[in-house]
């Protein structure tokens, strides 16, 4: 048994254990962080298939951004999870079937012969370098038309997106951009001649008489 497959074995378990984790915990935080663990463990097996783009990707977005916003989500919404609860052994049925059915996909997909698998030994290496080169490549070369064109549609979604949402109130000051930069030096200065006032001395008191009196 080589070093890769003990790896292979370990990171399977603590996939698995991870993941079972993520549904029987009664936590929702600790089943974020149990999610967390399971997206590192498969980012792991990733790199011991040489699949380093898949595994960075799975880090950087589902670590870095999605559990950091479910984390969020759960820490600050006041859920209540024991009625979220209540109709788990309603369903749990209908779960099981699905789950096996989606496990006998895996299965028979996996050992379809279409995939090539056992075509080459688990620890052999690809003929590319590096295949995150060999993907850019394709992706600039062969799909440069497609990448584009989704590059385009994600631009046009993100700028719908804050068209819908933006909402001008009334109460609020807001700053058009237009009208800072066609302002000109009189707009902003305004010169006031005026003409100089020369301040009078004040007359002196008149001395009080003896006594008090006048």
């Amino acid at each position: 048994m080589t070093f890769q497959t003990i790896l292979f074995y370990l990171f399977g378990f603590m996939l698995i254990a991870s993941g079972l984790a993520v549904i029987t915990v009664r936590n929702a935080v600790h089943a974020a962080l149990f999610l967390v663990l399971a997206f590192f463990t498969a980012a792991a097996l990733w790199v011991l298939l040489f699949a380093e783009f898949l595994a960075v990707t799975l880090i950087l977005v589902y670590v870095g951004a999605v559990m950091v916003l479910f984390l969020f989500v759960v820490m600050m919404l006041d859920i209540n999870f024991a009625k979220l609860r209540e109709g788990f052994w309603r369903y749990l049925p209908v779960a099981a079937a699905v789950a096996i059915a989606m496990v006998a996909e895996m299965v028979l997909l996996l050992t379809s012969k279409q995939f090539g698998l056992g075509v080459a030994s688990p620890g052999a290496a690809p003929a590319a370098a590096s295949n995150v080169k060999e993907l850019g490549r394709v992706l600039y070369t062969d799909y440069l038309l497609p990448f584009e064109l989704a590059s385009v549609v994600l631009l046009i979604a993100i700028i719908a997106a804050i068209a819908l949402t933006l909402r001008t109130r009334k109460e609020t000051k807001y700053q058009n951009m237009g009208d800072q930069v066609r302002v000109k030096s009189t707009d902003r200065l305004k010169i006031i001649s005026m003409d100089a006032e020369v301040e009078k001395p004040a007359e002196p008191a008149a001395p009080a008489a003896e006594g008090g009196k006048p």
